[in-house]
C-alpha cells in the first residue's frame, strides 16, 4: 500500500496534469512548439469544449496555463486542419471534448452505446429509434453535398423556441455524431460542421481494430489515472464520464493486472489508486490562471480534497446571487490555489478587464501578487489585449 500525505498527493496531481515543467503564461515566452502542444494534449487526454467565451474558448486555455504563449491557430490545425496535420478529433469524452486520435478506437464502444440509445439524452435516443428516415435523409445529404452545418438542412417552419428546441435535422445531426456515423470536420465560429468519418479521420486511425467495450474502457481508465496521478474511483470515472458499474469493473481488472496500485492519502475517506512506478515530486513550481473547464478542476470534490478550495460555476446564477462573478479563473501558485479572479475580455475596446480578485484565506503575499500580475499581463498579451487592472 502506497502512503501519501495530502501535500504529496497534490504534487503528484499537479505534475500529472503537466504543471511545473516550465514557467507558463508570462509575456516573455517565445511560444510553445507544435510538438509540445501535442505532448501536453496526449498527457491530458481531453480538452473540454464549451460555448462560454468570456475570456477565450475553453479548449485554448489549459494549454496556455501549462505551456504559455502559443498560436491558437496551431491548435485549430491539430483539431480541424487537413488530414495530414490532424492530431485531434471531437467526441463525447469529458463532455464535448477534443481528444488525441490515439484514443479514437477506445471510444468506439460509446458510439455503439449511443446507437442503441444508451448513454445519451432519452429524447435523442427516442428520436433515433423512431425517426430513422430523417437520419438517413441527413446522412445522404452529407454524403452527396459534403460537410454541412445542422442549419443547412433545417426544414422547420416558424421560429425556434428556447434551449433544446432542436429541429428534426439538428436532432438527426446530434444523434449521428453521438453514434459515430458523422464526425465534426471543422467549426465555423463555434458551430459544428459535420462530415462522414472517412472524409474527416485519417485512414490509419479508421483501419485500427475496434477494441471490446471492456478494453476501450480500460484504456480510458488507465489514461485517466495517468492524467490525474492519484485518484479515487469516482475521480477516475469522471474523467471520461464512465458509469459507476463499468468503472468499478475496469478498476478491479486494472488492479489485478498490476497496472494500478492501491494508495492511501492523508485526509481522504475513499481509497485511491495510482499507476505503477509512481514518482512524487519534491516540489512543483507553477503559477497559472485556470479555466473553469480545466481538467484539474473537473471533479469538484477532488479539488476540495487536494486544495481545500470549493469552486462552483456561476454562469447561470442571477447576477445578484453570484458570490465571486460570472467568469472566475482560479489562480494556482506554488501548489496552492490562492485566489479567484473575475475576468472579462472586452474585445470591443481591446481590453482584458480585471473585475475582481478574491483572495483565499491564506492570502496573497508579495511574491504571489507579483506572480498574479505577471499571469494577467501574459494572458492579456496572448489574447492581443491591453490589461485593465482592478480599480
Amino acid at each position: 500500500m502506497i502512503e501519501l500525505s495530502n501535500r504529496q498527493a497534490r504534487r503528484v496531481a499537479l505534475a500529472a496534469q503537466g504543471f511545473g515543467s516550465r514557467a507558463a503564461g508570462t509575456g516573455t515566452d517565445t511560444g510553445a512548439t507544435n510538438r509540445a502542444l501535442q505532448a501536453m494534449i496526449q498527457r491530458l487526454g481531453a480538452l473540454q469544449l464549451d460555448s462560454v467565451n468570456a475570456v477565450a474558448r475553453s479548449h485554448y486555455l489549459p494549454l496556455f496555463s501549462r505551456l504559455g504563449h502559443y498560436p491558437r491557430e496551431t491548435l485549430d490545425t491539430l483539431a480541424w486542419g487537413p488530414k495530414r496535420q490532424q492530431r485531434l478529433f471531437e467526441a463525447w469524452g469529458h463532455e464535448a471534448s477534443l481528444l488525441p486520435l490515439s484514443l479514437q478506437p477506445a471510444l468506439r464502444w460509446r458510439h455503439a452505446c449511443a446507437a442503441r440509445g444508451e448513454g445519451i439524452y432519452q429524447g435523442l435516443a427516442r428520436f433515433g429509434r423512431e425517426r430513422r428516415e430523417v437520419l438517413d435523409r441527413v446522412l445522404d445529404q452529407v454524403a452527396s453535398r459534403g460537410a454541412l452545418p445542422a442549419g443547412a438542412l433545417n426544414t422547420r417552419e416558424g421560429k425556434a423556441g428556447p434551449w433544446w428546441d432542436w429541429s428534426e435535422e439538428k436532432q438527426a445531426f446530434e444523434w449521428l455524431f453521438a453514434a459515430g456515423e458523422l464526425c465534426v470536420a471543422t467549426r465555423r465560429g463555434f458551430e459544428r460542421i459535420y462530415d462522414l468519418p472517412e472524409r474527416v479521420l485519417p485512414g490509419a486511425v479508421l483501419a485500427q481494430a475496434t477494441p471490446s467495450e471492456a478494453e476501450g474502457q480500460r484504456t480510458l481508465m488507465l489514461h485517466a489515472a495517468q492524467a490525474l496521478g492519484v485518484a479515487t474511483e469516482k475521480d477516475l470515472r469522471d474523467y471520461f464520464r464512465l458509469v459507476p458499474a463499468d468503472a468499478k469493473a475496469r478498476l478491479a481488472e486494472l488492479v489485478e493486472e498490476g497496472a494500478l496500485l492501491p494508495c492511501r492519502v492523508e485526509g481522504w475517506k475513499q481509497p485511491a489508486w495510482c499507476v505503477a512506478g509512481l514518482k512524487v515530486p519534491r516540489k512543483v513550481q507553477a503559477s497559472a490562471l485556470l479555466s473553469p473547464f480545466d481538467s484539474l478542476m473537473w471533479e469538484r470534490s477532488r479539488v476540495e480534497r487536494l486544495f481545500e478550495f470549493r469552486y462552483r460555476l456561476e454562469f447561470y446564477v442571477p447576477p445578484a446571487k453570484r458570490i465571486y462573478g460570472y467568469y472566475v479563473m482560479p489562480f494556482l501558485h506554488q501548489e496552492r490555489i490562492e485566489a479567484r479572479v473575475d475576468l472579462r475580455a472586452d474585445r470591443a475596446t481591446g481590453r482584458l478587464r480585471v473585475l475582481a480578485v478574491h483572495e483565499e484565506s491564506i492570502g496573497l503575499d508579495a511574491p504571489a501578487r507579483a506572480a498574479l500580475d505577471e499571469q494577467l499581463q501574459g494572458l492579456a498579451t496572448w489574447l492581443g489585449l491591453a490589461i485593465e487592472p482592478l480599480a
